[in-house]
């Protein structure tokens, strides 16, 4: 009887810590969970945040990537008039260089522009 007794105590006293165990659980690791959760929704909330930057940030490079194409295309298109435009001066200038003359080569020079500008 007497070790009946003695089981019965150590049961309760068993059931007592684990029970304990259990309140002191119950009190410490609520908010330990609170703030983890809080935690998790604010990093997801960043994250959605950041993906929305990112995505944004894509579409403003696509777009500069498209109007320096333009840019591009509208310079060469400028070059290609601008040289178009120049072939006459270019055959003038080497007509100029062509002709000979005598004398002094500044004289030369001014008559030979004074000639071409209808001076």
């Amino acid at each position: 009887m007497k070790l009946l007794g003695v089981l019965v105590l150590a049961g309760l006293l068993i059931a007592a810590s684990v029970g304990l165990g259990v309140w002191l659980a119950a009190g410490h690791y609520p908010p330990l969970l609170d703030a983890a959760e809080d935690d998790l929704a604010a990093t997801k909330a960043g994250r959605a945040n950041l993906e929305t930057l990112a995505g944004e940030q894509g579409r403003k490079l696509g777009d500069l990537v498209l109007v320096g194409q333009e840019r591009e295309r509208r310079a060469a298109q400028a070059q290609a008039d601008a040289r178009d435009l120049a072939k006459t001066d270019y055959a003038a200038a080497n007509r100029l260089l062509q002709e000979r003359t005598g004398g002094d080569q500044c004289t030369a020079a001014a008559a030979i522009i004074d000639q071409e500008l209808g001076l």
